[in-house]
């Protein structure tokens, strides 16, 4: 039983309009996301879906999207991207996975799985991206969801390993807010995911202040799942 991560799938079965082969790097990506996963990934392994899974504009319209995910080995835990439009209330997404059959799929939401001795815990994240307002209340929404979300697994006795879709720190930018929660829960590593094409140079990988960082979007790791443990 393995634990493996990736984000940014990118997945557009259902809607027309969003190739992703129009982008360097990401030329027929499902075959080769597919290939790789099933040389990868066992029926008993577990992937963490860090964030832009879709295109689609809702539940309904992704459905083949998530049919493709699901129908891939292992079980699936999928938490928010910036392009999740698709994204609902816990209570209708998972009656939507239900009622679909989709039985290796869950949603990280305020929530954790355990896996072994450990907490899968996670969040979005937020950036603020040049030209954007800062956003207090968007801000301090996803910090209190990841501190939920941490604190959910150590109230059963779990050590937490964090994902998320934005990176909580990007070359010499630090989201402090996000840091300190992952400070304040001695969380020792953290993968996220995001970072495309040139913004690879600036993506941290490695120990930073004594947290493990890892990048796992999808071209970045030539879209086959990463391993965690």
């Amino acid at each position: 039983m393995k634990l493996f991560v990736i984000g940014d799938l990118h997945l557009s079965i259902g809607v027309p309009g969003k190739p992703m082969n129009i982008f360097r790097g990401w030329e027929n990506h499902m075959e080769i996301l597919e290939k790789n996963w099933r040389e990868t990934v066992g029926s008993d392994d577990t992937v963490v879906v860090a964030g832009d899974s879709s295109w689609a504009m809702s539940l309904g319209q992704a459905y083949k999207d998530f049919e493709f995910i699901n129908g891939l080995p292992g079980r699936k835990i999928i938490l928010k991207g910036n392009h999740d439009y698709w994204w609902n209330s816990m209570k209708k997404m998972t009656e939507f996975f239900e009622s679909s059959g989709f039985s290796t799929l869950s949603i990280l939401h305020n929530n954790h799985y355990s896996f072994g001795e450990y907490g899968i815990c996670g969040t979005r994240g937020w950036v603020n991206m040049p030209g954007e307002e800062f956003d207090a209340k968007v801000l301090n929404r996803e910090v209190g969801r990841l501190e939920a979300s941490i604190k959910s697994a150590l109230s059963e006795g779990l050590k937490p390993i964090v994902f998320m879709h934005y990176p909580p720190i990007y070359g010499s930018n630090c989201n402090y807010d996000i840091l300190d929660v992952l400070f304040k829960y001695d969380v020792k590593t953290c993968y996220y995911g995001h970072i495309h094409g040139p913004g690879f140079k600036y993506a941290i990988n490695g120990e930073r202040d004594g947290i493990k960082f890892g990048l796992i979007s999808g071209d970045f790791v030539q879209f086959k799942p990463v391993f965690v443990l």
